[in-house]
């Protein structure tokens, strides 16, 4: 029997409660959120393999717990990334701020020694786009360069983080080394799959770092995002935060023989769907629940690191979530 621990049941969260639930071999889920209301509403959907728990970060993990999945907001993960670490839990977190990234690959080395794997950035982007640019890698003989991009937010505290990426100095790889941009470039038209269509996108930097570690060899790396619109535009519907469209867009450029060509596959669909199947896949991925989409190996690396694309993109294909070439062939 497999018992996973789901803290944070927001937007993108409680659509990652209800993966864990239809998953076979997730036998038990543990809910966890600040608002007990909110516990309790995804504790009667799920039925009776639900139960509602208090967690907070000055509390140990609760016993017999085999893996985490947190969907907190960006930052607020840290600490149960470390309380998962010490616990020996292997965890999978949806945040893609840029320092709270940071800060959990600065926790490789105590994961490594603990045997715990930490999935970072289990979301749309970083997360699906991940998966994508690991399916664009099996095309080709070497990639050269990995470019991301993306719309949509999962709601409030997911519209809050990437606010904050577009006020922070973002990062970017640019002759294989992890660098931070001093002067931002203008913003780029990016196509994304319709219904999101055109968008202006702006350099940020949430993703690139995990992108990096997978892709060690890649002489550039880059990751753009559309800015939030203001709420008062009807960003988000009242009865439910998580309700847009999301869509990411990934171009990798690499060789097969003598010949430099690309990559490029898009997602679209409501944003927090996507975000919450990921991160519920993830999860499933890290209890063994699905051997056949990846295996998770101590340390803290993103999704491109440890899945098996095809198989893990299958899978999302299932629940209803589906990747395409740009000319319209499906990856999966």
């Amino acid at each position: 029997m497999s018992t996973v621990l789901l803290v944070g049941v927001g937007a993108l969260g409680a659509r990652a409660g209800r993966q864990l639930g239809a998953t076979r071999g997730i036998d038990r889920i543990l809910v966890a959120d600040r608002r007990a209301d909110r516990a309790e509403a995804l504790r009667k959907f799920l039925g009776a393999k639900a139960e509602t728990v208090e967690w907070s970060a000055r509390r140990p993990l609760p016993p017999g717990v085999d893996a985490v999945a947190c969907a907190l907001p960006a930052g607020d993960d840290v600490p149960l990334v470390i309380a998962a670490i010490e616990s020996g839990v292997p965890i999978a977190t949806s945040g893609d701020n840029q320092e709270s990234i940071a800060t959990l690959l600065r926790l490789n080395d105590e994961a490594l020694a603990s045997g715990v794997a930490v999935l970072a950035g289990c979301g749309l982007a970083p997360g699906l786009s991940d998966v994508l640019a690991a399916h664009a890698a099996t095309l080709l003989d070497s990639v050269d360069e990995i470019h991301v991009s993306r719309a949509g937010v999962a709601g409030p505290d997911s519209e809050a983080s990437m606010r904050r990426l577009h006020s922070e100095r973002p990062h970017e790889v640019i002759g294989g080394a992890l660098s931070e941009v001093r002067r931002r470039s203008t913003h780029e038209l990016i196509w994304f799959p319709e219904p999101v269509g055109d968008k202006e996108c702006e350099l940020i930097g949430a993703g690139v770092a995990l992108l990096h570690k997978s892709f060690p060899s890649a002489d550039r790396i880059t990751v753009r995002a559309v800015e939030p619109e203001p709420r008062s535009t009807g960003w988000f519907r009242r009865n439910d935060p998580g309700d847009n469209w999301g869509a990411t867009r990934v171009e990798v450029w690499g060789r097969i023989g003598n010949a430099r060509v690309p990559v490029i596959y898009g997602s679209v669909g409501r944003t927090a769907t996507i975000g919450g199947a990921v991160l519920g896949v993830a999860t499933a991925l890290l209890v063994g629940a699905l051997p056949e989409i990846g295996r998770a190996q101590p340390g803290v690396t993103g999704l491109a690191g440890c899945v098996v694309p095809e198989a893990f993109l299958a899978e999302l294909d299932r629940r209803g979530i589906s990747a395409a070439k740009f000319e319209g062939v499906p990856v999966a």
